[in-house]
Parts: structure tokens; sequence; C-alpha cells
């Protein structure tokens, strides 16, 4: 999977690479703002309507195992560029829906769409898989900022929308973002740019059957653990149907993923400090809009403003995370970004009903350069030394652990706040100690990455693509 040498981005492929996946993980989170409005507009429980959400992610899950074969199949831009064309269709089909079961249906294909659009644009936009042979390999400033801050701002415009023009509308907004950004991926297309497929690529249809139904079952399960108890079979189900897969791919040479990239030390301990970094980050996204409403009642648009700056200060540090870790190394950015990430979570715990919000905003500014720095600095590590051929497997590998170690961290974490906010008799002390579990785990995640090599001890490394919060895993 070759492109031409030396093509590099220019402003029309770069929004056309960025506007993909900042609508996939708008719509994994402003749907939710949204349920409200659909239960009383379609006339339907919201057990049903819920599904517009559930599907959604679900969908997401399931499209992510295609993602690695698809693009060793077609190439990374024609994957891309179709996945985009039917988001957008399927966006418009949304805002068109006459009943709740046509919705439903329509945002599974959504996020069936949605899946390839993260992990496929960022490794574009730094001149991956096999794209250029002249790219530098770091993060562009405008797409650090974009992704990060889309699941805030979200939240933003998605109350505006609603209040305003009704719950089709963050369906239509889709639509001239869509249409704009499809002439940036063609673009980059006829450019050369990571376009070629390998023809001779097979499909493992038993490794994708086991993979989607293992991810999809886990997915599930856990968002029912969350709200109903962790008894539900769905989530052990899906995790014995990954292990299936574990086994199935150890013995195919074409395997929908491959998996020995873990079988590495250095990588399998990236791959479990992505995981920690993960957990800490979408259950923060998760919980600090849960503190701003319920404990201090504010409204969902202040909400999203206070969240905001943490996405831009995200993005911010994951374009400069690699330049850091080039001055000094690896495990000198993460084991820093892990203790400072650890130090603002654990403040967080001193927050209380009537700290004002540019405080909270503070600290969650804090947090998001904390991850910003760490999270590049990890990815470079997990693709150093591959080929580029390879990049598409490492990129979806790392989209499937950050989106399980999201998703069951979050569970756990809610789980865990439910239980001894009832047990104290006070929600705010059940975020304070979830807050504090939080800052231990980053600790943890502090240690873990004393272990890393340093770069020079490795084969040249491949730069990666930072860790988007995807909105999936914080799409709840």
């Amino acid at each position: 999977m070759t492109a031409a040498a030396g093509v590099t981005p220019t402003r029309l492929m770069s929004a056309g690479l960025v506007a993909g996946p900042v609508l996939s993980m708008i719509d994994s989170s402003v749907v939710n703002l949204a349920v409200p409005d659909l239960v009383r507009e379609l006339g339907r429980p919201l057990e049903v309507v819920q599904w517009t959400v559930s599907g959604y992610l679900l969908a997401l899950a399931i499209g992510l195992a295609a993602t690695s074969y698809l693009a060793r199949r077609f190439g990374l831009v024609p994957t891309y560029a179709g996945s985009l064309a039917l988001f957008t269709v399927s966006s418009a089909a949304c805002a068109l829906s006459a009943d709740a079961g046509m919705l439903i249906c329509f945002r599974v294909v959504q996020g069936l769409a949605g899946a390839p659009l993260v992990p496929l644009a960022i490794g574009l936009l730094i001149g991956q898989g096999g794209a250029t042979e002249g790219a530098d390999g770091r993060v562009p400033l405008t797409a650090g900022l974009a992704f990060f801050a889309a699941p805030a701002l979200g939240v933003s415009l998605g109350g505006l929308l609603i209040g305003a023009y009704g719950w089709r509308s963050v369906f239509l907004v889709n639509l001239p973002v869509g249409l704009l950004a499809l002439p940036g991926a063609l673009a980059a297309r006829r450019a050369g740019l990571g376009t070629r497929g390998d023809r001779a690529v097979r499909p493992d249809l038993p490794g994708l059957v086991l993979l989607a139904a293992g991810l999809g079952l886990t997915t599930y399960g856990v968002e029912r653990a969350a709200a109903h108890g962790w008894a539900t079979p769905s989530w052990p189900a899906g995790l014995a149907l990954l292990a299936a897969y574990v086994l199935w791919a150890r013995r195919r040479p074409q395997a929908a993923l491959t998996l020995d990239l873990a079988r590495d030390p250095v990588r399998a301990l990236t791959l479990a400090l992505c995981a920690v970094s993960s957990i800490v980050l979408f259950a923060v996204l998760f919980l600090a809009p849960l503190y701003l409403q319920t404990i201090q009642h504010h409204t969902g648009l202040v909400t999203g403003l206070a969240l905001l700056p943490q996405g831009l200060a995200m993005g911010v540090s994951a374009a400069a995370g690699t330049r850091v870790a080039e001055r000094f190394s690896v495990r000198f950015v993460v084991v820093a970004g892990m203790v400072f990430l650890a130090a603002t979570t654990g403040l967080m715990a001193l927050l209380s009903a009537a700290t004002p919000v540019w405080l909270t905003t503070l600290l969650l500014c804090g947090r998001g350069l904390a991850i910003g720095f760490t999270s590049q600095p990890l990815v470079v590590s997990l693709l150093g030394g591959l080929p580029p051929e390879r990049v598409p497997d490492a990129n979806t590998l790392f989209s499937v652990v950050q989106r399980l170690a999201g998703s069951f961290g979050i569970a756990l974490l809610v789980t865990f706040l439910t239980t001894h906010g009832a047990a104290a008799g006070s929600a705010l002390t059940g975020f304070r100690e979830t807050m504090l579990v939080l800052a231990a785990t980053a600790l943890l995640g502090a240690l873990g990455a004393a272990l890393l090599r340093r770069p020079a001890e490795r084969a040249p490394l491949v730069r990666g693509p930072v860790s988007a919060p995807g909105g999936d895993s914080g799409g709840r």
C-alpha cells in the first residue's frame, strides 16, 4: 500500500480528512441531548428511543472490526472517502426519518460508516499508511484542535441547534459539512495519498464475525452493566468471543486484524498505557458534565462551554507531544504527563457545589494538557519501526484498545460513583472519591511508563496518530 513519494496534504485535503472524524465524534454524543425530544415527538418510550444512541455505538464497534481489512484491500483514501459519503447520506436519512424504527436503522448505518473515519483520517493527515516519504509525522495543530474539541463542541452546538430548530437539525448540519469535505478526500485520492490497496487480500470472514460480534456484545453489555448491574451475560459473552478471535487470529496469515504487534513487550506495555490514558480521559469526559449539571445545576450550554477549553488544550499539547518527545524521550514525557494528569485529576476531588466554573475549567485544561502530551508519544512508541503496510492494523488495534478501555472504565466508575454516593448520601462525595480513584490510576500509569525503553534502544520510529477522543467511548 504505497503512494506517491513526497505528497503532503494540502489545505483542501486536510479539511476533508479532519471533517469526517469530527462529524463522527460529535454524533457520538450530541444525540444524547435530543433523546427527550425524540421520546416526545416520536411517541415511543425511552427504552426504544435510547437505541438511537446505543445502536450507533454498537455499529461503531462492529464497523471498527472491518476497518483494517477495508484499508488493506481498497486503500486508505478510498475507504475513507466511501465511509464519509455513506455517513453523509445516512445523516440525511436520519433527519428525514418518520418514526423511531427508521431512525434507529439509519443510525446503525451512520455508525458503521463512521467507524473507519478516525483511525484512517489521522494516519493520512500525518503522512502514514504509506502516504508519503517526506511527511514529518507530526499532528497538524488545526487537526489536533478539531479532534479534541469536537466532543465538547458537540454538546455546546447540539444544545443550541435542538433548542432553536429541533432534533432533526443535528443530522441536517452534517450535510453541508460532509459535502464540503468530500472534495478534499477526493483530492487526496487524485494526489496518490495512501490510495493503493492490495487486491490479493482476502476477507477473513470467520475472524470478522468473531471480532465484530465480540466488540458489539462487549460494548452493549458494558453499557447495560453501568445502568442495570453487572449480572448481564452480554459482556462476558463478548469477551469470550474476543478471546476466541485471539486464538483464531494466531493461526491466520491474513487475519481480519493481526495481533502480533501485542507480542512485543514494549508495544504491549504501550497499549496498556494507552488503555490507562483512555480510562482517565473518557471517565472525566463523562463525569465532568455530571458534576456541572447534577451537582452545580448548570445548563447544557454552560457545561459545553466549560468543557471546550479542555479539548483545545488537548489539541495543542497533542500537536506538540512528538516534538517534546524528540527533544527528551518518550519515557520522560509520558511519565511526566501521567504524573501531571494524576495531580490535576486529584485536585478535582476538592471541588464543591460552590466552586466557580472558571476554576473547574482551569483544572480540566490542566488535564487536557497532560493527556495531549501523553497520548501522542505513546503512539510514537507503538508504531516505532513499523513498515507502512502495518499501520492500518496498528491504528485499528489502538482504537479497539481505546474503545474497550474507555467503555469498561466508564461503566466501572459509574458503578463506583453510584454505590459510594448512595452510601454517603451525597453525589458530591461519590464524585470526589471517584476522582481519587482516577488519580491513583494515572499514578499507576506513571509507574508503568517508567519501564518504557528509550526510542534509541529500538528501531527507527514511524510516528503515528494521537488518541482522539473518538466520541464513541465518550458518547454515553
